[in-house]
């Protein structure tokens, strides 16, 4: 065999273990570090504006014919979209896990130029974007002016010519933009009755603008051909083109009299160099900035992009001007550092719980060191096979890793047990038992090794979210598993024979008391055998109320996708009366960020004036906040925890009754969804309008208030908001000869932000908006001062042929797979998963919806993940334990041997769900990969009985000897491999600090599966293994 001849050659086996180190370390330097894999669904975001629309008519105009185009585009999961009152339009595009988001921007490109010619001529000339990107902010820089020096306006356009396009540029940055920008734009601010007096409508000043603001090309002077008047120089014709300042601006001329006089600009409007939008502010800790928030391109490393976003700020800043300054207002990559920071630690803890199990048991230093190698040589491999996979170091990949360390050294353990017990037993030399020992344990290790590679091969072939996370996980153990088996094969035996002593030292008195009572336990042990296998009948009805127990608790686990983190910061919502306006907004704002900041454990305060982060739109009445926790070790996590203080925020709410205040926890996956909790849309799938649909989501969210699974389900669809709608007396325009299209130019212009063309300034192409002066847009009686011009040149105002009714109407409207849709959302009440919370509210909607009534729910985002996640742990635990006993049943030649190992698999089960259930937690996906690493590890326990029997048996033993001498033989072994893998993995269980609840989950449901399948499952399987051989292969001799 092949561990003969490494015996041989120690050195061969050390080069080869060293050859796998430089390997796996130089993979090692290659690999990209973030929170999780790509496991975030591709998105590209298709983004429009309809300037002067209602929400309604933006979504019905600018939403559903790009809708119709990108519909049904290649590997597309959903799409939905969001129109709003100032005319926005933004359509997300979902795509399945592992999509080209390359080649998915080029296809929704190629259906958005298809649709161009559908809409609005105003949104053509406008644009429609199209980007890659997630929908989670990486970090918020927020540029300051520490002396106060310097107003939002001139901060927003430095950082526009300046710091967006460095930030842009940086690799993994989709975009760097500011969440509504205050960038130059020439303002025209109209006086429509001095217009009125001049003959002028608003539609002239436009035209005019448009004329004279404009590039022009004249030709050259001398161009070829010149054949009868040849010319020595050839001269271009240069032109005045687009203006530059607002003098320019004003002296535009809009008509020139007979008598030689002109009406310019100037005469009837204000100009200025202003900002193009008036609609957003933001304040950090009572102080007025500017923030560009950072969005990661999918498939980018966020580590790195953080770090060279910071690098960019630190370089730029020393050219600043006076008066400003930049600082870091948000940054979700902190909780992805000190995660990893904290796995990190976890993983010295368990190789030093490792070390010492090895010690207790083998007592030796140079015995200990055997084993000990192969967890570097192990560990470090696997890296290389994490760049082989293309994986990165994420936090499932580094918990896998922690998970290894009581894994790889089992095979060393196995061969230097048996090298030990042959030179104690048989006195051989090391060298001789080492050749001994291999002959006997060869097969069991490649058997582990294969047993414990078969349960994770399922997982390679699973798709979408989960797995993705199963794969980078089991596969990271698979890899290391099988580096441990080379190492067990050569390196172990090596050095079995090249440093163990052949007479060991006495250990210490203390470990020999500890012999003594192992010696005790081994007694008890086989006593303990002896007794179950007599009682084949008790030991079967045990082993089925154990099945059925494992059944019922997993039955009852909440489940989850995974669980949700203290991730340092919380996202706060206020929502003050509908129509308030930004000025009202404003004022709460200011007070509520003074309030939040103040806070004991708050580090940072950043809130938006005017933005909805639920719908990612602006809207005058809304406002959001960032709030920053004071780091995870300056905090009592058990009391001021984020979960903690989202409750803490929510009920500090209560004292501000002009507004409706929601706090709530970041999903625990950045980029699936903007908040917490669950998020649906219910759908018109036949007729409905808005208010039927209204009527159906009402219903809905009494319903699944009422359930107990769920608190605080909401729809953003409110079609309260005031409003006011214009009627046009269509027969008297007419009749007058003016244009309704006329009409509406006009209250564009007036009471809108209306786009006219560009201009050029500080190198760069600015927007030019007409609006009126703020006096005279404050009301309905404003209508009388505006004015259209009839057929025959009369001036009308507009009071005489518009009514204004005042009503109310919806302020958001959203669409979801091009069908009128409310987005629902909620939050799993205290003590419920989302689990358990998507299932509460799937039975409420099928119940309120049944087929053919026009109306479904669709679930999104991370419920949608987690939704479409639902079995595929069940499918890849059945599919682990069917590889396991094929490959098993090839193993021995037996279709029935494979039982015998596959009975210690539901004492792991049983164990894993009893100790998840008493600690409250949730059948989440590290608990579901646990629960592979169980098969696995349970499996070996009973392969190292089962082989050993096997053994014995060709040495001419009974049955019932044969057993009971293999499990005396393997006792240690078991106890000491599986001890090794429950100390190495408790530093999970007790984990605190950021990430803690991934650690947790994977560490309890291990521990507690291992407990029961090592002290526990022992006592069945020689039972099982009695049972089957004298059915199915039954001694020769009658002594049995």
């Amino acid at each position: 065999m092949i561990s003969h001849v490494f015996i041989r050659r120690p050195v061969t086996a050390a080069v080869l273990s060293i050859l796998i180190v430089l390997v796996g370390l130089l993979a090692l330097r290659s690999l990209p570090i973030q929170q999780y894999p790509q496991i975030v669904p591709p998105q590209v975001v298709v983004s429009a504006s309809y300037a002067g629309a209602t929400a309604q008519a933006a979504s019905e105009a600018v939403a559903a014919p790009l809708e119709l185009y990108i519909d049904g585009t290649e590997n597309m999961l959903y799409m939905t979209s969001s129109s709003d009152d100032s005319g926005s339009v933004s359509i997300r595009v979902v795509f399945e896990v592992g999509t080209d988001i390359d080649q998915a921007a080029i296809d929704v490109d190629a259906a958005v130029q298809r649709a161009l010619s559908r809409l609005p001529e105003e949104v053509q000339r406008s644009g429609v974007q199209i980007s890659k990107e997630s929908s989670a902010i990486l970090k918020i820089v927020a540029i300051t002016s520490p002396d106060g020096s310097r107003d939002s306006l001139y901060l927003n356009n430095y950082a526009t010519l300046t710091v967006q396009d460095e930030l842009s540029r940086i690799n993994g940055v989709a975009s760097a933009t500011f969440f509504s920008s205050k960038t130059y734009a020439m303002r025209i601010w109209l006086r429509p009755d001095q217009l009125a007096n001049y003959g002028l409508v608003p539609s002239d000043v436009a035209d005019a603008i448009n004329e004279q603001n404009n590039m022009f090309s004249a030709g050259r002077f001398g161009d070829a051909p010149n054949p009868e008047n040849p010319q020595e120089i050839s001269l271009p014709i240069g032109t005045k083109g687009r203006f530059s300042s607002p003098e320019q601006f004003e002296n535009i001329i809009l008509r020139a009299n007979p008598d030689g006089s002109v009406i310019r600009l100037a005469d009837v409007a204000r100009v200025e160099l202003g900002a193009s939008n008036y609609n957003f502010d933001a304040i950090q800790n009572g102080e007025t900035v500017v923030p560009i928030g950072i969005n990661l391109r999918p498939g980018a490393n966020a580590l790195e992009v953080s770090e060279a976003v910071d690098e960019v700020m630190e370089r730029m800043s020393k050219n600043f001007p006076d008066g400003v300054g930049y600082n870091i207002a948000f940054d979700t990559t902190e909780f992805v550092k000190v995660s990893i920071q904290q796995v990190l630690q976890t993983l010295l803890e368990a190789i030093v719980l490792v070390i010492a199990v090895i010690y207790l048991f083998l007592q030796r230093w140079r015995a200990t060191l055997i084993p000990l190698v192969a967890i570097p040589v192990s560990l470090i491999g696997a890296f290389a096979g994490m760049y082989a996979f293309g994986f990165s170091i994420n936090l499932l990949t580094l918990l896998a890793v922690v998970l290894s360390i009581g894994i790889v050294v089992d095979d060393a353990i196995v061969v230097l047990e048996n090298v030990e017990r042959l030179m104690r037993e048989q006195g051989l030399s090391p060298t001789d038992a080492a050749h001994q020992a291999m002959k006997e344990v060869s097969g069991p290790i490649i058997t582990m090794v294969l047993v414990l590679v078969a349960v994770f091969i399922p997982v390679a072939f699973l798709g979408g979210l989960a797995g993705v996370m199963y794969q980078q996980f089991a596969l990271t153990i698979a890899v290391s598993v099988v580096i441990s088996g080379i190492v067990g094969l050569t390196l172990s035996p090596a050095l079995c024979a090249q440093i163990l002593k052949p007479t060991p030292e006495e250990p210490p008195r203390i470990l020999q008391r500890f012999n003594d009572f192992f010696e005790r336990m081994t007694a008890g042990y086989t006593a303990g055998v002896r007794f179950m296998l007599k009682r084949t009948g008790l030991a079967v009805v045990i082993f089925g109320v154990v099945i059925a127990l494992a059944y019922t608790l997993f039955a009852r686990l909440p489940g989850g996708l995974v669980p949700e983190e203290d991730q340092g910061y919380i996202l706060v919502s206020h929502q003050l009366a509908e129509g308030a306006s930004l000025e009202r907004t404003r004022e709460f704002s200011i007070g509520w960020n003074e309030v939040l900041r103040n806070e004991p454990i708050v580090d940072s305060a950043l809130t938006f004036i005017g933005y909805d982060i639920v719908n990612g739109n602006t809207r005058p009445n809304v406002g959001a906040s960032f709030i920053t926790l004071k780091p995870w070790d300056k905090r009592d996590l058990k009391r001021d925890n984020s979960q903690a203080f989202a409750q803490q925020v929510n009920q500090l709410g209560k004292n501000y009754p002009e507004a409706v205040i929601r706090a709530f926890n970041p999903p625990p996956i950045s980029g699936i969804s903007t908040t917490g909790g669950i998020e649906a849309y219910v759908v018109v799938t036949l007729e409905g309008d808005l208010d039927d649909l209204m009527t159906q989501v009402q219903r809905l969210t009494e319903a699944a208030n009422a359930r107990p699974e769920l608190q605080g389900v909401r729809t953003t669809l409110n079609l309260d908001v005031p409003r006011y709608t214009a009627i046009v007396d269509r027969e008297r325009a007419k009749s007058m000869g003016i244009k309704i299209s006329d009409i509406f130019a006009a209250m564009t212009r007036v009471y809108g932000r209306s786009y006219v063309n560009d201009f050029n300034y500080l190198g760069r192409t600015w927007r030019v908006y007409l609006s009126a002066e703020s006096t005279y847009r404050a009301g309905p009686e404003d209508l009388a001062t505006t004015f259209v011009r009839s057929a025959d040149g009369k001036m009308v105002p507009l009071n005489t042929i518009v009514n204004l009714e005042r009503t109310t109407g919806p302020d958001t409207v959203h669409r979801y797979n091009n069908r009128p849709a409310a987005r629902i959302m909620g939050e799993p009440a205290p003590g419920y998963s989302t689990g358990q919370a998507i299932a509460a509210m799937q039975e409420v909607a099928d119940e309120l919806f049944p087929p053919q009534f026009g109306y479904q729910l669709f679930w999104t985002g991370a419920s949608q993940q987690e939704q479409a996640s639902g079995g595929t742990g069940a499918s890849a635990f059945l599919f682990g334990i069917l590889i396991v006993f094929l490959l098993l049943a090839a193993q021995y030649e037996r279709w029935t041997l494979p039982l015998v190992v596959l009975t210690a698999v539901p004492f792991a089960a049983f164990g894993a769900a009893l100790a998840t259930w008493l600690a409250g937690m949730q059948n989440n996906i590290y608990f579901q990969v646990g629960m592979l690493v169980l098969v696995g590890l349970a499996a070996k326990n009973a392969i190292l009985i089962a082989e050993f029997a096997v053994l014995n048996r060709a040495r001419n033993m009974s049955i019932y000897e044969a057993v009971l001498e293999a499990c005396r033989q393997r006792f240690r072994p078991i106890l000491m491999t599986s001890l090794a893998f429950i100390f190495g993995t408790i530093p999970l269980v007790y984990s605190a600090g950021a990430g803690a609840a991934a650690r947790n989950a994977v560490g309890v449901g291990v521990v507690g599966g291992m407990l029961l399948a090592t002290f526990v499952s022992i006592f069945f399987i020689p039972v099982f293994y009695q049972w089957i051989e004298r059915r199915f292969k039954p001694d020769r001799s009658a002594d049995d």
